[in-house]
């Protein structure tokens, strides 16, 4: 069994990854079904694209820290905070949306980035750190559009 420190970031690992694939999902379904004069459809793809590479990188890093990734959408739905998004909304709110889930995910990582740096991993908080660029940059695209 591991330490109550380790513990903490498993746990925070665990709800990150459920939030990375909760925005993954909810950016692919905005990308599919948005509709409007912004160029959204192409962005939405490349963001959502850049998404699949870190799940893998988040699931390995559990099973380093041993235990299994979350594989279910039981699972995921069980431990991610983001939730789904309508497909049926205008583009504007799509982004609002996006934009939210990414800033909720950036201070989701940067308690557990705190965890990892106490319990002196300094593989999850490389990981992690990764993340929080990708989010901000993610997050700073989608507001630079719906600003336009």
């Amino acid at each position: 069994m591991p330490d109550p420190k380790s513990q903490a970031v498993i746990e925070g690992v665990r709800k990150v990854f459920a939030d990375t694939y909760a925005i993954y999902f909810k950016t692919q379904n905005y990308q599919w079904n948005v509709t409007g004069p912004l160029p959204l459809h192409a962005l939405f793809e490349t963001q959502y694209q850049e998404l699949a590479e870190p799940l893998d990188k988040l699931a390995e890093r559990l099973r380093i820290l041993g235990v299994t990734a979350p594989g279910t959408t039981e699972e995921i739905r069980s431990l991610a905070s983001i939730k789904s998004g309508s497909a049926d909304q205008p583009a504007e709110q799509m982004l609002a949306d996006l934009i939210a889930g990414h800033t909720a995910l950036l201070r989701s990582i940067k308690i557990v980035i705190r965890a990892a740096e106490q319990a002196g991993d300094g593989g999850t908080v490389g990981l992690l750190s990764e993340r929080v660029a990708s989010h901000e940059k993610a997050a700073w695209m989608l507001r630079s559009t719906l600003s336009q």
